[in-house]
């Protein structure tokens, strides 16, 4: 007994001197954070799609390895804007088949159209920590302007890399139709809910 005492205290000790990073420090006021020009975080931003497939799932992908930047101006957020593009061939399902059919000439065809687009026109702000953002959105060679719902989420030094991070949700609806995705249409919905996760690194 004697001896796992003095094993417990050991590991006392060892888990004490142990730093452990502290969360990042979320800005309730978007008012506060820091203004300037960001660069999309590709590893933790996420664009997810959501279809009705055939009326009895709602089933659900992501693209990843998002690039862009983001003009930021926290007194005046109509004066920010937004530009991203996704790779098309980052897009992911649960069943390896369909992500390489995603990838085809019947639905996005990747090889043709390697990218997607969204570009900001407009910031309009829709209380303290939300916004309508529009922008003209390019899919499959297509271009529409198209609005999101953004949300702010949070800000603060990442504890991880000691970069000045700020992070948003987002979220809209298209018809892909509207881009020329018209596979399978209505068995699987035209509607595509698209909710983005963006984190965003501030460069100056």
């Amino acid at each position: 007994m004697s001896r796992f005492i003095r094993s417990l205290s050991a590991l006392s000790v060892i888990a004490a001197s142990l730093t452990v990073p502290a969360i990042a420090q979320n800005v309730p006021n978007p008012g506060k954070v820091q203004s300037g020009n960001y660069v999309v975080e590709p590893a933790h931003t996420q664009v997810g799609f959501s279809v009705l497939h055939f009326g009895f799932t709602n089933y659900s992908g992501l693209f990843s390895d998002v690039s862009g930047a983001l003009k930021l101006n926290a007194k005046n957020p109509s004066a920010s804007s937004l530009n991203v593009t996704i790779p098309v061939d980052s897009v992911q399902t649960t069943s390896p088949k369909l992500t390489e059919e995603l990838k085809g000439s019947n639905w996005f065809d990747a090889a043709k159209y390697p990218t997607a687009k969204f570009v900001s026109t407009k910031v309009t702000p829709k209380g303290s920590q939300d916004a309508l953002v529009t922008g003209n959105l390019t899919i499959h060679g297509v271009t529409k302007p198209e609005t999101l719902t953004v949300h702010f989420i949070g800000a603060g030094v990442n504890a991880l890399d000691k970069k000045y991070t700020t992070g948003f949700q987002a979220t809209t609806t298209i018809k892909r139709s509207d881009f020329g995705v018209k596979m399978f249409v209505p068995y699987v919905s035209d509607e595509v809910r698209l909710t983005i996760a963006g984190a965003f690194e501030r460069q100056d």
